[in-house]
């Protein structure tokens, strides 16, 4: 089995922390993460990532501009 190598910029979930991010980065061990929408960067393990489809990263980036409208997000 091929292990998934995470690129900057890609969309991924974290299944440790049951998010989705974008990766901003990759310091030692770990994999740097932020909600699609901006937010608080947080570490994850390379091991619990999985590549998103991008269909489904859309609906991430649109329910959090959408939260972001309604005042739920910074």
């Amino acid at each position: 089995m091929t292990t998934y190598e995470p690129l900057i910029g890609d969309t991924v979930e974290d299944t440790g922390a049951r998010k989705i991010g974008k990766v901003m980065g990759i310091q030692g061990p770990y994999v740097q993460l932020r909600p699609p929408g901006g937010g608080r960067e947080w570490d994850a393990r390379p091991e619990n990532l999985r590549p998103v489809p991008v269909g489904e990263a859309l609906s991430e980036g649109v329910a959090a501009a959408n939260a972001r409208s309604r005042g739920e997000l910074p």
